[in-house]
């Protein structure tokens, strides 16, 4: 026993941070640097830093770079490998096969990542609660931590399925096998649901910030969030609720030029709901690499080529597709910025929406990466309606409007699913929207990438954390 609680011990520690890292404010509240703090330096007044560190969290390498992108992209069949033959990344010539165990980097780096980011939203919501301060500020922090803390959660469900619920520890003396055993998909998806509905109803609409603290969490990004939550329940009545909320709230709407949503210039702009913020200069606080590692390779290059668009997804596209130039960087062509591309790079096509440009080159991506957005609320409408109901036509044409093509006389479910591929091509949702609409198996297998009913609707949970925990975590199904 004596053993196993030490074993536990590790195991909080390699999920956890023990120490806690605060960010320093500035007039744009992601311009920080980090420095540890004692326990008296967390007073009232530092109340925002301790959100902060949690925002911070999403520019990790372990919770947003290489191996999120292996997982939620190079694993479906919108991307390939990319890069050479030659270099693997370490796994992702495994996760594009499907060849997956429980001992490869990246199921271990998004585990371990996404559970330091919910041990900042504890320590945050935890002291917050506690201080005497004003309490309109108090709520909105609560609200902004708790809606991150969801986001963390949901991705960890997306990939993992049921996970340990860890919300209030904030010690190593607190863990017991019951910590950290896993609770059922059902137990997560409830408590995301709780975050959110306190976020809802705690947080200032998007044009309520001041411009200093633009890209904070939003009324309307935790509304859209719930609706993301209870599209994979398949509560269809709950997601037209909030989407229509979005909808009439008038605060987004879709930017006119489909290639703009994703130039450093259209930050947090109109069709914004969220998104990371970043900053790639010195002191560099950008997302790790995200942008370098699907850069193009090779002559004329920047980067180090992976996760590129596959040959089925561009032969998903009409022809008229004004999405297609702003998803692809094909071999070859001159890009909005003047960079020139050689017709000699290994891979015909890299990912575009990654792109930083050659402007604001860094190797921390000194672009924001959008997370959620006004058309993926009117996609989420559309399928939501063309299951129990309801005017699909309008948000599903307002889509297909601006991306050049002529209104869809199709208004089946899985007219909106092939609309919502194309939209949301590299945005990280493929995979898990095809395990979410029962079609993995069908549509994977008939693209040679061997998908197996019964394992690979869910990632395996790390084998060094499960050998730490002593037994009080159980692996997935068939890993």
């Amino acid at each position: 026993m004596k053993t196993t609680f030490k074993k536990l011990k590790r195991v909080f520690l390699s999920l956890l941070i023990c120490t806690f890292l605060l960010l320093s404010c500035s007039e744009d509240f992601i311009d920080v640097d980090s420095n540890q703090e004692t326990e008296e330096a967390l007073t009232a007044e530092r109340a925002p830093e301790l959100v902060n560190a949690v925002y911070n969290s999403f520019l990790r390498w372990e919770v947003s770079s290489f191996a999120w992108t292996g997982i939620s992209s190079i694993a479906s069949d919108d991307a390939d490998k990319g890069s050479i033959p030659s270099d693997t990344g370490a796994d992702k010539s495994l996760l594009d096969a499907l060849e997956i165990t429980p001992t490869i980097i990246s199921v271990a780096e998004v585990w371990s990542g996404h559970y330091d980011g919910i041990q900042r939203a504890n320590q945050a919501i935890s002291r917050i609660s506690q201080f005497e301060m004003d309490e309109d500020l108090q709520n909105r922090l609560l609200g902004e931590a708790r809606f991150l803390r969801a986001l963390l959660y949901f991705r960890l469900v997306q990939v993992y399925g049921g996970v340990p619920l860890i919300t209030d520890i904030t010690s190593v003396e607190d863990i017991n096998s019951d910590v950290l055993s896993r609770k059922t998909k059902e137990e997560c998806y409830e408590f995301i649901e709780s975050d959110l509905m306190f976020a809802i109803d705690a947080l200032p609409l998007k044009s309520e910030y001041p411009p200093s603290e633009l890209g904070r969490a939003t009324k309307g990004a935790a509304q859209t969030l719930l609706a993301k939550v209870s599209m994979y329940q398949s509560k269809w009545e709950e997601v037209i609720t909030l989407t229509d909320d979005v909808i009439n709230s008038s605060e987004y709407a879709l930017t006119p030029n489909y290639e703009d949503i994703w130039k450093d210039s259209f930050e947090n702009n109109e069709e914004s709901i969220f998104e990371i913020q970043a900053r790639g200069n010195e002191p560099a606080a950008g997302i790790d690499k995200y942008s370098t590692i699907q850069g193009v390779r090779g002559e004329s290059g920047w980067g180090w080529g992976f996760n590129t668009p596959s040959q089925d997804l561009a032969d998903a596209y009409e022809d008229d597709d004004l999405r297609q130039d702003a998803t692809f960087i094909l071999a070859g062509e001159t890009l909005f910025d003047g960079r020139e591309i050689s017709p000699n790079v290994p891979n015909p096509r890299y990912n575009q929406k990654a792109y930083s440009s050659i402007l604001t080159e860094s190797e921390q991506t000194g672009k924001n990466v959008r997370i959620l957005r006004y058309a993926e609320v009117l996609l989420m409408n559309a399928e939501a309606k063309s299951i129990i109901g309801g005017d699909v036509a309008t948000p599903l044409n307002l889509v297909r409007q601006r991306a050049g093509l002529d209104d869809s006389d199709d208004l089946s479910t899985e007219a909106v699913w092939k609309e919502r591929r194309l939209e949301l091509a590299f945005e990280h949702d493929r995979y898990f929207d095809l395990v979410r609409q029962g079609r993995a198996e069908e549509v994977l297998n008939s693209k040679g990438i061997r998908f197996i009913a019964g394992k690979h609707e869910v990632f395996p949970i790390p084998q060094e954390q499960i050998d730490l925990s002593g037994g009080a975590l159980v692996q997935n199904p068939n890993y």
